[in-house]
């Protein structure tokens, strides 16, 4: 079920449980996941995008490691709030996720995600090319710790 309601996100998830966040861009898709009582959010891998079989392979083995629960998926939206070509394309993998994983997927608007993700890396003074590297799965790790916030704020976690 893809939702973009963070309470009807977590109604499906009553009992908490590990996320996982994905931050899919063009090439690549940034992978970070949090601890079952959703406090915070670590940055995982960066998995190459391409034909859908082999990243489904990658975060099947996650998925199953890790007994995740629920994904959250970045929403590119522009910043005006209205979608592009990269929405659709999230919105398209989320469908494929939903009929691969069969878990609650919730897409989390994920606007400055990136700048936020490099500003944090900076002050950690990390090397122009290891921030290239792991810009991706820091930014999903943005966007997970940005639901999670708001899931425990509203007191639904």
């Amino acid at each position: 079920m893809i939702l973009e309601n963070a309470r009807e996100f977590a109604d499906l998830l009553p009992e908490g449980g590990v996320l996982l966040g994905l931050d899919p861009g063009t090439k690549t898709v940034g992978v970070a996941t949090c601890d079952a009582g959703w406090r915070f959010a670590t940055a995982g891998k960066t998995l190459p995008r391409g034909k859908f079989g082999p990243l489904k392979a990658a975060l099947e083995t996650l998925v199953g490691e890790r007994s995740v629960k629920g994904v959250v998926i970045g929403l590119p939206r522009n910043m005006d709030g209205t979608e592009g070509p990269r929405a659709q394309a999230t919105r398209a993998l989320a469908r494929n996720l939903d009929t691969a994983f069969a878990l609650p997927i919730l897409l989390w608007d994920e606007r400055l995600s990136t700048v936020g993700a490099e500003r944090a890396m900076i002050e950690q003074d990390m090397s122009r090319a290891k921030r290239a590297e792991r810009i991706d799965s820091h930014a999903a790790a943005v966007i997970l710790q940005g639901a999670l916030d708001a899931l425990v704020q509203d007191g639904l976690g």
